[in-house]
């Protein structure tokens, strides 16, 4: 029997009563020496920081443990990619300045968090919340998924969705246009061996459009408060660097519980992967459904001998223009746009 989707199964997706969850605080801002609106602008910027600073110890010491879990060897970061580390550096300090002016801007911290209407605004989201799980799971499967999890799903997945939906249609927009992967979207791809605090290394206006703006919308879209704002915009940070770590660790959480992860998105900046994998930070639903998925690749047997081959001369070629992308800080277009555009 299908579910018939009326107001009073909308109303039922709001508890009754509204009670706080456990980690609820009532105080007007989480900390007493900063208001939760400059709160939710530091605590990516941290995170990035923090979590980078812990892969890039593990680049550094190359402890044995972590070593076999290296995506590419050291040498191989040096002499692949075409771009300083202190240019990617000054990179990610400018696209953090440019998020903080535009979450200054965008973010409304006048009201207290414990004023909101909460009822009315899970009331106003949970219908476009039962269309959206009913189109993507059926039916059925949406009623018990509903029954079980309508609350917590009303926010959060919806944020995931928006933002997952956001990023990738630009993105693969960035790399279909030839003007946009040439004068912007090329910078990232400087990058053929991704590490960790290299995640926000763009162009500032593709990092402006797609990752700034991406997470202003999707907070928008999804009404949601300050404070959630704080733990989600920290966390896709996370998830985000954590998919640039260069690193395959079977017990990371980001890793284990997400398919969209370092090899999943590694492949991505692979000569041979530059066309696929475009979803980015969550899911990897669109490029199931739109035909852009490949899965990492382990170049052991004979039918990727040819291609590690290729690969091999790829590399060649770009170090051949290495020192010019340096010298000149032209953004350089991966060869194998220039040959397959």
């Amino acid at each position: 029997m299908t579910m018939n989707v009326t107001s009073a199964f909308y109303d039922s997706l709001v508890p009754s009563p509204l009670t706080y969850p456990w980690y609820h605080s009532s105080k007007p801002d989480l900390l007493d020496w900063a208001s939760d609106k400059h709160l939710s602008l530091a605590a990516p910027i941290i995170a990035y920081w923090v979590y980078s600073m812990f892969f890039h110890a593990l680049d550094t010491i190359e402890i044995p443990f972590f070593e076999k879990y290296r995506i590419h060897e050291s040498e191989e970061v040096k002499s692949r990619n075409l771009v300083s580390r202190i240019d990617v550096i000054k990179a990610v300090v400018l696209q953090h300045v440019i998020q903080t002016i535009l979450g200054l801007v965008h973010l409304d911290g006048s009201g207290s968090e414990s004023s909101y209407n909460h009822t009315a605004g899970m009331r106003y989201w949970a219908p476009w919340v039962v269309h959206v799980v009913r189109l993507a799971c059926g039916p059925m499967t949406a009623e018990n998924i509903l029954e079980s999890y309508g609350h917590q799903l009303v926010h959060f997945t919806y944020w995931w969705f928006v933002m997952d939906t956001w990023q990738y249609f630009l993105h693969r927009l960035f790399h279909v246009n030839k003007y946009l992967y040439k004068k912007f979207h090329s910078v990232h791809h400087r990058l053929y061996a991704p590490y960790a605090y290299g995640a926000l290394y763009n162009h500032w206006f593709e990092g402006l459009v797609l990752d700034t703006l991406g997470a202003a919308v999707s907070h928008y879209l999804a009404g949601m408060g300050i404070r959630q704002g704080i733990f989600l915009f920290a966390f896709s940070t996370l998830k985000t660097v954590d998919d640039h770590c260069g690193y395959a660790l079977p017990f990371d959480p980001f890793q284990l519980f997400f398919g969209n992860n370092a090899p999943y998105h590694d492949v991505h900046h692979q000569s041979y992967g530059l066309k696929k994998n475009f979803s980015q930070p969550f899911f990897v639903h669109w490029d199931t459904i739109l035909g852009t998925k490949m899965e990492p690749r382990k170049l052991t047997d004979k039918s990727d001998a040819r291609l590690k081959k290729k690969e091999k001369e790829a590399v060649k070629l770009v170090q051949c223009v290495r020192g010019y992308v340096i010298t000149y800080g032209n953004a350089c277009t991966p060869l194998v746009e220039l040959r397959n555009p």
